[in-house]
């Protein structure tokens, strides 16, 4: 992070007779901080948000960020609103700092919190802002790969595994083929969840079947410590080589075109699908919180869509 938290870690995980007392006294206690989240995901956000801080201030040591007051926290959220960053973007650096300075404090680096009293800009926390599909529209993007190529059973195997199990992308990407097993008789899929839950979550009948045909097809289904799903190079998949995160975002956002939706939608969509679609079939709002992973209810919640109903917008009874 800039020049402050720099990446000197990785001694901290070796095994504790190569780390000398010495080595972990001096790292410095921002580094420790960012080291403690437990989700990889977590600590990449936490950085690229107080470097957003630390570059807009120009920060240049530990010890000047430990000094930093409420009016510079100030300065900086006054910047990102006059720059007409999103209320959520700003909220979530504001968290991140906030975090930062929480554990500074509690390990006396520093004598205050100075975002402890800031005000944050408003969120509607009633519904969240990802888009998601219809039934229809799901199983239009469903029925788009070409499954009699390996890309088109690789790519129907996410989709189903995003639409029919709600995990993130970075999930769905860091799956292994170990990850697919039998448990109590059910065809599953083992999820290191956010945060570093296991969580071994039972497959509809048809996300099961179609991970089959792309092993089969893939030919790895032997390689149980490798990914499960990996870039597809012709007709042969790339050992041993996972699917970048991104990539997800790129096989929905290719057969969501494929099916004439047009833009705006992420993988994460088909997150806010699946949640919608289980809770409107039946499914408990506590049972659907565990399958994807949420700590709390209401973050769930901000995934249902079935409270939008376009057609009774009072936008249609303002005809002039």
């Amino acid at each position: 992070m800039q020049n402050i938290l720099k990446e000197h870690l990785p001694a901290i995980s070796n095994r504790p007779s190569s780390v000398s007392v010495q080595l972990l006294q001096a790292v410095p206690e921002e580094e420790i901080w960012l080291a403690g989240q437990l989700s990889r995901h977590t600590r990449r956000a936490y950085k690229q948000d107080v470097a957003h801080f630390i570059a807009a201030m120009g920060i240049k040591s530990n010890e000047e960020l430990r000094q930093v007051s409420r009016a510079a926290v100030v300065v900086w959220l006054n910047g990102m609103r006059d720059r007409g960053e999103k209320s959520r973007t700003i909220r979530r650096r504001l968290s991140s700092l906030s975090s930062l300075f929480v554990h500074l404090v509690e390990h006396r680096k520093a004598d205050e919190n100075p975002v402890r009293d800031i005000k944050r800009p408003r969120v509607n926390r009633r519904q969240g802002t990802t888009r998601a599909f219809s039934p229809k529209e799901a199983r239009a993007i469903l029925d788009a790969p070409d499954a009699t190529t390996l890309r088109g059973l690789r790519d129907r195997a996410i989709l189903s595994v995003g639409f029919q199990a709600g995990p993130r992308r970075s999930e769905i990407a860091s799956l292994l083929v170990k990850d697919f097993h039998t448990n109590a008789g059910y065809k599953s899929l083992h999820f290191i969840r956010k945060g570093g839950e296991d969580l071994s979550l039972a497959l509809n009948p048809q996300t099961s079947q179609r991970i089959q045909d792309y092993l089969a097809a893939g030919g790895h289904g032997d390689d149980l410590d490798g990914p499960l799903f990996r870039p597809v190079n012709g007709e042969t998949t790339e050992q041993r080589r996972h699917l970048h995160p991104e990539g997800v975002d790129r096989i929905l956002r290719k057969y969501a075109a494929l099916a004439g939706l047009g833009a705006g939608y992420s993988a994460h969509s088909m997150r806010a699908t699946f949640i919608t679609t289980a809770l409107d079939k039946g499914a408990s709002l506590e049972d659907v919180q565990r399958d994807v992973g949420h700590a709390d209810p209401g973050t769930t919640k901000l995934y249902d869509r079935r409270g939008y109903n376009p057609e009774k917008s009072a936008a249609f009874f303002a005809s002039y």
